[in-house]
């Protein structure tokens, strides 16, 4: 390659477009949830061809028309609760052809003081949060392994996989650390074959469960006024600001990254 000074580089119009995932088949679990949906709609905008999974029957389908003018979607309106569940979801995914990408953006969170906590309770996290990233990704891997054409693989964490909370999150910030182990092992598990492993760790962001923080009254206001003292940027996310790292992750661009943790977070775990 002739690297001198009178060199001419590639024309932009000849190069690939190392952002591009148009074509390729991607399956968002939890696509009725905020960053699921902003996912979807990312990917779609993209040309990605969307398998798109959750809970609420209705949500997801109106979520899949709503894409269905920019891309190929199909729906699963199931949780990944069980092995059967999750291999159901990616073989959805695999019927008209070869699995690129999958983002696992399913899980809830549920307080309370430890000493008032019920077991139930905390496992109701645990295996929304991780035992259904598990569950997902042991599904997507034997479709990559059986493919042999490697694969990104996205995981949903929180800034709380690396923080505490003081507000009985006992359960939430265990299973988000869980699954930012969870990507390192697999992406160290993955790597010979191909298959990247990612996750993306949030901060607040906009979404029906944490509207009050946006709200105009006196706890909205206070609990904005405390965080934004600890986040740079400071305001909080929307779920736009998911995408173009999202798109990163699931594209040729990021084809060197694996088992990384990455902040989105305006920079809240900076200080």
């Amino acid at each position: 390659m002739d690297i001198s000074p009178n060199s001419s580089p590639t024309p932009t119009s000849l190069r690939r477009n190392r952002f591009d995932v148009s074509g390729r088949s991607v399956l968002v679990v939890g696509a009725t949830g905020a960053l699921g949906a902003a996912g979807a709609r990312a990917l779609a905008e993209e040309g990605a061809v969307l398998t798109l999974t959750g809970s609420s029957t209705d949500a997801l389908e109106a979520l899949a028309q709503e894409l269905r003018p920019l891309t190929r979607v199909t729906t699963v309106p199931r949780r990944p609760d069980t092995p059967e569940d999750a291999s159901a979801m990616v073989a959805a995914a695999c019927a008209d052809g070869p699995l690129w990408g999958v983002l696992v953006a399913a899980g809830i969170n549920k307080t309370a003081p430890i000493v008032d906590m019920p077991v139930d309770t905390f496992e109701q996290v645990m295996d929304a949060n991780v035992r259904g990233s598990w569950l997902v990704a042991q599904a997507a891997g034997r479709a990559w392994l059986d493919q042999g054409t490697g694969g990104s693989l996205v995981l949903v964490s929180s800034t709380r996989g690396r923080l505490g909370h003081p507000a009985g999150y006992t359960a939430y910030c265990p299973s988000k650390a869980a699954v930012d182990l969870l990507a390192k092992t697999l992406a160290a598990e993955w790597g010979s074959a191909g298959i990247r492993v990612n996750a993306l760790a949030p901060t607040v962001f906009r979404s029906d469960l944490t509207a009050w923080m946006f709200a105009d009254d006196e706890r909205g206001t206070a609990v904005r006024q405390a965080m934004f003292a600890r986040i740079p940027l400071g305001r909080f996310a929307e779920p736009d600001d998911f995408a173009g790292t999202l798109v990163y992750l699931l594209s040729d661009a990021s084809s060197f990254m694996t088992g990384q943790v990455l902040y989105l977070d305006g920079g809240y775990t900076a200080c």
